[in-house]
C-alpha cells in the first residue's frame, strides 16, 4: 500500500512506525511541512498518516503550511483515503471533522495510563490491548469528539484519548504509542516541561524501555487493521 506521512518537526518522525511500514513491504513518502514540501496529489496514495508536533491547530500565523495541511487533510477524507493522526494528527483530523480543538485543562506529558471504553474493548484494532495500559503523553490541547466518531479511550488528565470513524479507516490517537526512548529524548532536548500534576518529571520518562516496547507492539496492531 502507499502510505504518505506528514511531518510538523524534525524531531516528530515515525519513531517505530518506520521499520514496521518497511518491513510490512509498503511504499513509503513523505512531506516536510516545515520544510516547504510540496503535497501529493490525491491518487499518489492510498494512506495517510499525520504526525505530531509543537504547534497548535490555530497557529497559522506562525505556520503558514498548516492552511494548505488542513485543506490536504480534509480532501483526503472526502475521498475515502485512510487517514490515522497522531496527537496534533489526531486534532488536524479532528477539527476537519467539525469538532472543536482547544486547550487541555491540564498538560499531559510522560507515562500515564489510558483506560479503553467499552467502545474501544470491541474495536478489533485494539481488541488485543490490555483494557488499562501506561502510554506516552506529551500535548496541552484536547479535541471534541468529532461528528459520528467512536471514543475508545480516556485518561485521568484527558477525556479524549482516542477515536475511529468507518471502523477504524479513520483513527485519531491523542497519546504517543510510536515513539522510542532516542524520540523522547530528542523531545527533551527542544523542551524542558515544567511540572505539573501530570507531568513525569523527565529523568523517569526514559528508565523503563518495557514501556516503550509494549506500546510500540500494540500500535502495530493498529496499523495492522488501519492498513488491511
Amino acid at each position: 500500500m502507499r502510505v504518505h506521512w506528514l511531518q510538523h518537526a524534525p524531531e516528530e518522525d515515525l519513531g517505530c512506525i518506520a521499520p514496521w511500514l518497511a518491513a510490512q513491504g509498503h511504499e513509503v513518502t513523505r512531506s516536510g511541512l516545515y520544510e516547504g514540501d510540496a503535497l501529493p496529489p490525491a491518487q499518489d496514495f492510498d494512506a495517510l498518516l499525520i504526525m505530531g508536533g509543537a504547534m497548535n491547530v490555530d497557529e497559522e500565523g506562525r505556520h503558514p503550511w498548516l492552511v494548505d495541511e488542513k485543506r490536504f487533510v480534509g480532501e483526503a477524507l472526502t475521498a475515502d483515503k485512510r487517514v490515522l493522526g497522531i496527537c496534533l494528527g489526531a486534532q488536524l483530523i479532528a477539527e476537519q471533522l467539525g469538532a472543536r480543538v482547544g486547550r487541555n485543562a491540564e498538560r499531559e506529558i510522560g507515562w500515564f495510563d489510558v483506560q479503553l471504553t467499552d467502545d474501544g474493548r470491541a474495536f478489533a484494532a485494539m481488541s488485543q490491548w490490555p483494557a488499562c495500559v501506561p502510554m506516552f503523553h506529551w500535548h496541552g490541547d484536547r479535541y471534541e469528539l468529532p461528528p459520528g466518531a467512536t471514543r475508545l479511550a480516556v485518561s485521568a488528565a484527558c477525556d479524549q484519548q482516542a477515536y475511529a470513524l468507518d471502523d477504524g479507516r479513520v483513527i485519531g490517537l491523542q497519546f504517543h504509542p510510536e515513539v522510542t526512548s532516542a524520540s523522547v529524548r530528542s523531545w527533551l532536548q527542544q523542551e524542558q516541561p515544567e511540572p505539573g500534576r501530570y507531568v513525569q518529571p523527565p529523568g523517569e520518562m526514559r528508565v523503563d524501555l518495557r514501556l516503550f516496547a509494549q506500546a510500540n507492539r500494540l500500535l502495530e496492531q493498529v496499523l495492522e487493521h488501519w492498513l488491511s
